[in-house]
């Protein structure tokens, strides 16, 4: 007998899903037992992820092609699916999941925002609205009363999660002037393109350049952070996000500069991000040193700082995350970990691969 929750995964050959497939192998209370893909429907995983070669009871698996016929007979045979589709692709897959009584972790935009028109606003028409209101979002440290026995948790994204982490504690303690805009700089490794190829992601083009892209308000992030820091601010938030290219495969920095209020200082915010993050959990406050994606690389931990321009009067937020780990499969398994009651921390990586 065991008492290991039996985890599938939709989307599992690609980067995020073959993330899950490493994080829920190390996990002590997850089982891996079925996975699907689209393209690779009908090949054995380890054909799809040759890592999981000779891994026992993994790398046998065969992926499936999912069809909403099938939710019913998969309630009977899984606790929890992860999915990993594309947005848009995703809400319907979930809505079937997730009716036939499973945990459902959607890795897509599909349920990140609170209302239809939120949503619409950046991706079109929703494809199951009605489940909006279930969704949680899944940032353990700022909504971890609320994902406490959730069944639907919308995972946030890498590059919101990297500007969410440094920023949400200094607005939701009233430091931060929102009369100004709040100007987001964050660079991600190629991965986080995903795994089919483009002409951008190519590795002649990628390896050797380094490029802004959807600039000017047209990156569908944007909404998303704006939506994390108006909660926590209590009143609208105006930002102006910039996401780079850089020619490496994982990791995420993000430069983020706000005004502050009249009186704030760097010490205040410094103390209003230990009060939310005390030691010993999976957000490090830096005060010696700057983050660097390397020292965080492969973990689901983020490494935050602040520092204030004199001159400008403008405090710099910064924030280094793995985008794999911390910004989507990782911070999946962490927010399920809690929605379970298991330590939050449960089955994740959280020391640095070096070099």
């Amino acid at each position: 007998m065991t008492d290991l929750m039996r985890a599938g995964i939709i989307g599992a050959g690609g980067y995020t899903g073959a993330e899950l497939v490493r994080l829920i192998g190390a996990h002590p209370k997850l089982e891996l037992r079925w996975v699907a893909g689209h393209e690779s429907a009908g090949r054995r995983l380890s054909e799809v992820l040759p890592g999981t070669l000779g891994v026992q009871g993994v790398g046998s698996l065969t992926l499936e092609r999912y069809s909403a016929e099938r939710a019913a007979e998969l309630a009977s045979a899984l606790d929890v699916v992860f999915c990993c589709l594309p947005h848009g692709k995703s809400a319907a897959v979930v809505a079937s999941l997730y009716q036939a009584g499973l945990t459902v972790v959607d890795l897509s935009a599909d349920f990140r925002t609170q209302s239809q028109a939120a949503y619409e606003a950046w991706y079109g028409p929703h494809p199951a609205p009605e489940l909006l209101p279930e969704a949680v979002y899944g940032l353990p440290e700022r909504y971890r009363r609320e994902l406490a026995g959730a069944r639907l948790i919308a995972a946030p994204g890498c590059y919101p999660t990297s500007a969410i982490l440094p920023l949400a504690p200094l607005f939701a303690a009233g430091l931060v002037d929102v009369s100004a805009p709040v100007v987001i700089d964050a660079k991600s490794g190629v991965s986080g393109a995903g795994r089919s190829p483009s002409a951008s992601t190519h590795y002649p083009e990628a390896a050797e350049g380094l490029r802004a892209y959807k600039v000017a308000g047209a990156h569908r992030h944007t909404g998303e952070i704006e939506q994390q820091l108006e909660r926590a601010a209590g009143a609208p938030v105006s930002v102006l996000f910039t996401p780079h290219l850089v020619p490496m495969s994982r990791g995420i920095l993000s430069s983020s500069y706000v005004k502050l209020t009249s009186g704030a200082s760097l010490a205040d915010c410094r103390e209003a991000a230990r009060a939310a993050y005390p030691e010993g959990g999976l957000v490090t406050l830096l005060e010696e040193s700057l983050p660097d994606t390397l020292w965080v690389r492969g973990t689901a931990r983020a490494h935050i700082s602040y520092q204030r321009d004199e001159r400008t009067g403008l405090l710099l937020a910064l924030c280094a995350i793995d985008n794999l780990t911390r910004g989507a499969s990782g911070q999946a398994l962490q927010a399920l970990n809690v929605a379970f009651g298991w330590d939050e921390a449960l089955g994740l990586p959280v020391l640095g691969q070096f070099p």
